[in-house]
C-alpha cells in the first residue's frame, strides 16, 4: 500500500492498523493525518507504548494518557476511581481520535484494559468508546517487555487482544521504502524479515566486519546493552582535551509524572559536553530545524554558554534548553527542562528505534531477543554505511509467529487497496467529508477560519514576523499565542535578531519581569561570571528565588545594560 492510499483510508474514519518495514514512512503518514485533524480543530490523542516512541510524535505514553499507569489488572473500583478524576474524564470526553504508536511493545491484555477504560469513560459500548482508533507499529520490531508484569499474565502481542478483533481494523501495510536506497542492502533486510537468511546474506554482512563506513561520516555505535553505551560515550568524551561544561536538568510538578518524563527523555539529567563532542538531538524542533536523531558535533559555545552544534549536513545551530511537558486543560502538570542533546558515539538498539542513520557501527554479539538484529540493521541507509562489530545466532532471527501474521497483514492490506480502488475519487472525498464533519467542532472551526483570514500576509521569515510584533511592543505571551509558538522560541528569535543586528528596541520586555526578579537574575549573572543559564539557575535555586529558564533568558537580554 502507498502512503497516499493509507492516508485516504485514515481520513475516511476507519479503525486502522498501520504497519510496514522500518523506513516505510509510518511516522510520516501519522504526522500527516495528525496535521490534517488539527487543521480541522479535531482533538486527537497522540500516544505510544513507550516514552521514547512518544517523543517522536510529540505525544505521551498510552499508559499515562489513559490513566492505566503501570497496572496490569483493573477492577470496577479502579474504573470508578479513574472516572472521578475530572481531568481524565474531560480528556476522554473531548477526544475523537486515539493513536497508539509502537503497538508491538504493548501487551495484549493491556490493550484490552485500555479499551475497557475508553468504553467506560466515553459511556459508549462500541470498541474504544466509539473513537477512531489507529494502531501503528511493526511486529518485527522489539516485542513487549515481560519484566515487571504479574506472573499470571501471559505475554502476547497486541493482535491477540479481544479488543483487536472487536475493532475490525483496516490493515494498511506500507510498501514504499524511504530509508534504504541501496537495493542490495534492502534485499538483505527483507531476507532477515522473511526469515530467509542464506549463506550469501551472511557473507555480504561479513564484508562489513570492522570496515569503516564508506561515507566517511563519523558513525554512531549501536549496542544491545546500556552499559556498553555508557562506557563508549564516557571514554570518547574523556579523550577530548579541553574544559567540560555541565548542564543540569531542572523539573517541576507532579513527582510521578515528572519521573515518567525523566525516564522517557533521551537527554540525561546531567549533560556533560566538550568542544568536539559528538551529539545527537533528542527532540523535534517545533519549526523543523532539527529532529530527534539529528547528529552533529559541538563546534563551540556561544557567549551565553549555549552549545553550538554543527550537524552532519553542515548547519551550525545555537541550541537552547527545551521543555518536555505533561499538560492537562492548558495547565502544566509536570515539566522537565534540559538541552535537547545527548552524547552520540553510542546508543542502544532500543533507543535507536525510529531513527535513520547515515553511518553506524553495530555490535549484535550480545543480542538476546528475536528481532533485535533487524531493528538495529534497519537503522542505517546502506550496507556501505555500516561497520559490523559482531553478531550471534539470535541476531538474525525473527519470530515465526510474527512472520505468519505479517503475511496475513499483507494479504488484508491488498484487500483494503482493492476496496479503495472500487470507489471513485468523488466517493472517497464524500466519505472523508462526512467523517470529518461528524467529529469536527464547528465553533473551533469558525475561530480557525477567522484567524486564517486575519493572518494572511506576505511570507516572511519567522524571525521577521516576530520582529514586526516586537516593534509594536506586543507582550511576549501574546506573540507566542498569536504565532502558535512557545515563549522560549520567541526569545530565541530575539537572540537571533540581535546577533544579526536586526532587532528593534525591546526595552518594553523588561516589564515581563518584576523589578526584583530582574535585579536578582542580573546579580546572579554577575556573581557567576558567565552567560550560561544553568549556573545562574542553580545559584538562584540556592537563594530560594524560584527561578525559571524563561525569565533567566529574558533577563540575559539586558545584562550588558548593567
Amino acid at each position: 500500500m502507498l502512503q497516499s492510499e493509507a492516508l485516504d483510508i485514515l481520513k475516511m474514519g476507519k479503525n486502522v492498523f498501520l504497519t510496514g518495514p522500518a523506513g516505510s514512512g509510518k511516522t510520516y503518514v501519522l504526522n500527516s493525518y495528525i496535521n490534517y485533524l488539527k487543521s480541522h480543530a479535531v482533538d486527537v490523542a497522540v500516544t505510544a507504548s513507550t516514552g521514547i516512541a512518544a517523543t517522536h510524535l510529540g505525544g505521551m505514553t498510552i499508559h499515562s494518557w489513559s490513566g492505566l499507569g503501570v497496572r496490569d489488572i483493573l477492577t470496577d473500583y479502579d474504573i470508578e476511581d479513574l472516572m472521578e478524576r475530572q481531568y481524565l474524564y474531560k480528556r476522554f470526553e473531548r477526544t475523537k481520535v486515539l493513536i497508539i504508536d509502537e503497538v508491538s511493545m504493548l501487551h495484549h491484555f493491556r490493550l484490552d484494559l485500555i479499551e475497557w477504560i475508553c468504553r467506560q469513560m466515553k459511556h459508549n459500548e462500541r470498541p474504544f468508546g466509539g473513537m477512531q482508533i489507529i494502531l501503528c507499529g511493526d511486529f518485527f520490531q522489539l516485542p513487549p517487555v515481560t519484566r515487571g508484569i504479574r506472573e499470571s499474565a501471559e505475554s502476547e502481542f497486541a493482535y491477540k487482544a479481544e479488543s483487536w478483533l472487536a475493532s475490525k481494523f483496516t490493515i494498511c501495510h506500507l510498501s514504499e521504502q524511504h530509508r534504504q536506497k541501496d537495493n542490495t542492502y534492502l534485499a538483505i533486510l527483507n531476507q532477515i524479515r522473511e526469515n530467509k537468511v542464506t549463506k550469501k546474506t551472511i557473507e555480504l554482512l561479513k564484508t562489513r566486519f570492522n570496515k569503516d563506513p564508506e561515507s566517511g561520516a563519523v558513525a554512531t555505535r549501536v549496542y544491545t546493552h546500556n552499559i556498553d553505551v555508557d562506557v563508549v560515550n564516557k571514554r570518547h568524551l574523556n579523550l577530548i582535551k579541553g574544559d567540560e561544561k555541565e548542564y543540569n536538568m531542572t523539573w517541576k510538578g507532579s513527582s510521578g509524572l515528572m519521573e515518567s518524563l525523566k525516564k522517557s527523555c533521551l537527554s540525561p539529567e546531567v549533560l556533560t559536553l566538550k568542544k568536539g563532542a559528538r551529539v545527537m538531538f533528542t527532540k523535534n524542533h517545533n519549526e523543523g530545524i532539527y529532529v530527534n536523531g539529528t547528529l552533529g558535533v559541538i563546534s563551540d559555545f556561544n557567549s551565553f554558554g549555549d552549545p553550538i552544534v554543527e550537524t552532519t549536513n553542515g548547519m551550525k545551530l545555537s541550541v537552547s534548553p527545551q521543555s518536555w511537558k505533561v499538560e492537562e486543560e492548558g495547565k502544566v502538570k509536570a515539566e522537565i527542562t534540559q538541552y535537547p542533546l545527548r552524547l552520540a558515539w553510542a546508543i542502544t538498539v532500543h533507543k535507536s528505534q525510529g531513527m535513520s542513520l547515515d553511518a553506524m557501527e553495530v555490535d549484535l554479539s550480545k543480542s538476546f531477543v528475536k528481532g533485535m538484529g533487524y531493528v538495529a540493521l534497519s537503522r542505517v541507509r546502506s550496507l556501505g554505511g555500516m561497520k559490523l562489530l559482531g553478531f550471534n545466532d539470535i541476531a538474525l532471527e525473527v519470530d515465526p509467529e510474527v512472520l505468519e501474521m505479517d503475511q496475513r497483514f499483507r494479504d488484508l492490506s491488498v484487500d483494503a487497496v482493492t476496496d479503495l480502488n472500487e470507489l471513485s475519487e468523488k466517493d472517497i472525498q464524500e466519505i472523508q467529508q462526512k467523517f470529518i464533519k461528524s467529529i469536527e467542532p464547528e465553533e473551533k472551526l469558525k475561530i480557525k477560519r477567522k484567524e486564517k483570514e486575519e493572518n494572511r500576509e506576505v511570507k516572511k521569515s519567522t524571525q521577521e514576523i516576530t520582529a514586526g510584533m516586537l516593534e509594536q511592543e506586543v507582550p511576549l505571551s501574546d506573540i507566542a499565542d498569536a504565532r502558535g509558538l512557545k515563549a522560549e522560541t520567541v526569545v530565541s528569535h530575539v537572540e537571533e535578531l540581535r546577533a544579526e543586528k536586526k532587532c528593534p528596541d525591546i526595552t518594553y520586555l523588561k516589564r515581563e519581569l518584576k523589578r526584583s526578579e530582574l535585579d536578582d537574575i542580573i546579580s546572579a549573572f554577575k556573581k557567576t561570571g558567565t552567560m550560561t543559564l544553568s549556573p545562574v539557575y542553580n545559584l538562584l535555586l540556592k537563594q530560594k528565588k524560584k527561578p525559571s529558564y524563561l525569565k533567566i533568558r529574558l533577563a540575559r537580554l539586558f545584562v550588558e545594560e548593567y
